[in-house]
């Protein structure tokens, strides 16, 4: 690695992958969690300006191994790509994107009720440690030998080139599986995107800050706070349409009639819970976005 593609010593090193819809959703996350950088062009490193990490682009496949192996600290990448490197690391963080799920997927024509119908036959997929690792029960069954074979994308294809009886892939919406006249005859894993560490990093007190940060991010982006004023009388039925994530934060006003009420409130449910409390009779009813939090 040259100079100008080099890792600062004593940095710790956190991986992300290098482009994509990942990359735009990952960048966006540590842009939340405060992790500012510059990335210079077709460089596969960049720093950060504030702490001493040194972030690493990698292709997100790749990601999980290298964390394992101890060449970077941290790193985001899918359940997926971890059980198919096949390597241990620490799982400290569900990030709630990309999730989706790797599947058997067969023709809709064949009309496949039991999987057990495939072992022995031939299986393409980007996934042939998880693939293999699937198969193997109904193999040692049936004292047959399921034919794996990897290819690197365009997996939906192999069945109707006749190069397969079913793929083993990934499935989110459905929308190119159904495109190919396939559809799901077995479930392998249930996947998302999650931070991952060494467990024998040198820098866990950077990885517990990066942690943290992005924790606070998530959170954010599921609530707002939201804040009214409301009659002491009808206190009680207010605070039960919005008990807060913990617990609403009350405090008195000049008017000593009245309490003013703070809490968040789950972003999903931001319009019903405003429509009940006017209806209670809770009146000034603001809301406000978070930028990060801690709880």
């Amino acid at each position: 690695m040259s100079a100008a593609n080099a890792s600062p010593p004593g940095n710790c090193k956190f991986a992300i992958p290098k482009k994509g819809r990942l990359f735009e959703k990952v960048n966006q996350m540590l842009k939340g969690a405060g992790l500012k950088y510059h990335r210079e062009h077709r460089l596969d490193v960049a720093l950060c300006k504030d702490l001493p990490i040194t972030l690493v682009f990698l292709p997100a496949a790749d990601i999980a191994k290298y964390v394992g192996e101890g060449n970077v600290d941290i790193g985001i990448t899918g359940i997926d790509i971890i059980e198919e490197s096949n390597v241990e690391v620490d799982q400290i963080l569900k990030l709630g994107i990309g999730q989706c799920k790797l599947c058997v997927q067969a023709p809709v024509t064949k009309n496949i009720t039991d999987l057990s119908t495939l072992a022995g036959g031939r299986i393409v997929t980007s996934f042939p440690f998880l693939a293999e690792k699937f198969f193997n029960q109904f193999d040692e069954q049936k004292g047959v030998k399921t034919k794996i074979t990897e290819v690197s994308g365009s997996v939906e294809a192999a069945c109707g080139l006749g190069l397969a009886d079913a793929v083993v892939d990934l499935v989110e919406t459905g929308t190119t599986m159904r495109a190919a006249g396939l559809e799901v005859v077995g479930e392998i894993l249930q996947t998302e995107s999650v931070l991952i560490a060494n467990k024998k990093s040198e820098h866990m007190d950077i990885v517990e800050k990066i942690r943290k940060r992005i924790e606070g991010y998530i959170t954010a982006t599921k609530y707002v706070m939201i804040s009214y004023n409301v009659h002491n009388d009808l206190l009680v039925d207010c605070v039960r349409i919005t008990p807060g994530k913990k617990s609403p934060n009350i405090t008195s006003l000049d008017d000593k009639h009245y309490k003013a009420v703070s809490c968040l409130v789950n972003k999903n449910d931001l319009v019903s819970k405003m429509e009940e409390l006017y209806d209670k009779g809770a009146r000034d009813i603001l809301t406000f976005e978070l930028a990060n939090t801690r709880m």
